[in-house]
């Protein structure tokens, strides 16, 4: 007696017709996503420098701050609570106020964002100061 199948094409397949969909819904999902983060970035002057370009002397303030919280300014302690203040004086006869920030790496970004904020109120250039890798 031989037995026989009634259908002997049955075969075990996958139907990934909807797959492409699929795919293609989560590539528009994550590209729309994508562009409408927008983190909140606080925008540094970076110092630059070419050997043809002129330097223009400008009176640059220098505020500094140690991992003690000691803030100075041009190399003369200062109060954070004066720190306003002591700043609007040496920007007040400036024509393009700017603030050179040296902040140890110890302190936390809020400890910066505090002087930023300052400069921003006084409407003056903010520049960080950076150590170059050696």
């Amino acid at each position: 007696m031989r037995f026989r199948r009634k259908n002997d094409r049955l075969r075990a397949e996958v139907a990934t017709s909807s797959l492409n969909d699929i795919m293609f819904m989560l590539l528009l999902f994550f590209l729309i996503v994508s562009t409408m983060v927008n983190p909140s970035v606080i925008k540094l002057t970076l110092p630059k420098s070419t050997s043809s370009e002129q330097t223009v002397a400008k009176k640059m303030i220098t505020v500094s701050v140690d991992k003690n919280l000691n803030y100075a300014v041009d190399d003369k302690p200062v109060a954070f609570p004066d720190l306003e203040s002591v700043l609007s004086q040496k920007l007040a006869n400036t024509n393009e106020p700017t603030i050179v920030l040296r902040v140890d790496n110890l302190l936390t970004i809020q400890d910066m964002v505090d002087v930023i904020d300052i400069g921003t109120k006084l409407h003056a250039k903010m520049v960080l100061s950076t150590q170059a890798k050696k």
